[in-house]
């Protein structure tokens, strides 16, 4: 075993994290956070019905309690743990031309698992191209996504844009 994650640690390198680990312990979900966020994002209607607006839930909504490996990210080899994706992106949220990220939650697999997301959106002054460099090789997206936020075809919970501000998604297939 102890080759195998050299051989591992050699093709995808050391964590490295940009803020110190945070408090909370993701060794166990969390019943009473994934209550508050079923609440939070069922406020609008089932989340299992298409029609209504999907969420955008803070990082703190999403992350806290989260232990779910599955709640986002899952394709990337090896799929980082939802502390890594909260740590990145509260760190990406520290920086001066971020005002704020959310993250926009699409279903729930089962009732008693952590609900599910595949893109993060980012509001920001910076381009997509600086924005996918904040990433890293670790947290590659598929595509930077420019459009889609303003309320078109992926019928999202209403958000204010301030003025000079775009949204910028990151999106995992």
């Amino acid at each position: 075993m102890p080759k195998i994650l050299d051989f591992l640690r050699k093709i995808f390198g050391e964590k490295k994290r940009s803020l110190p680990k945070s408090e909370i312990d993701y060794s166990a979900r969390d019943p009473e956070a994934l209550q508050r966020l079923l609440e939070r994002i069922n406020r609008q209607g089932d989340l299992r019905d298409w029609a209504i607006p999907r969420p955008l839930v803070t990082l703190e909504e999403f992350f806290e309690g989260n232990s779910d490996y599955s709640s986002i990210g899952y394709n990337l080899i090896p799929p980082p743990s939802p502390q890594e994706f909260y740590d990145l992106f509260r760190s990406i949220r520290e920086k001066s031309e971020v005002f704020d990220v959310r993250v926009q939650v699409n279903g729930q697999e089962e009732s008693e698992s952590w609900p599910w997301s595949d893109t993060i959106w980012i509001i920001t002054s910076a381009e997509a191209e600086e924005v996918e460099h904040w990433l890293g090789e670790r947290f590659q997206a598929d595509a930077p996504l420019t459009i889609g936020f303003e309320q078109d075809c992926r019928k999202l919970e209403k958000y204010q844009l301030p003025e000079g501000m775009n949204a910028i998604g990151v999106w995992w297939d």
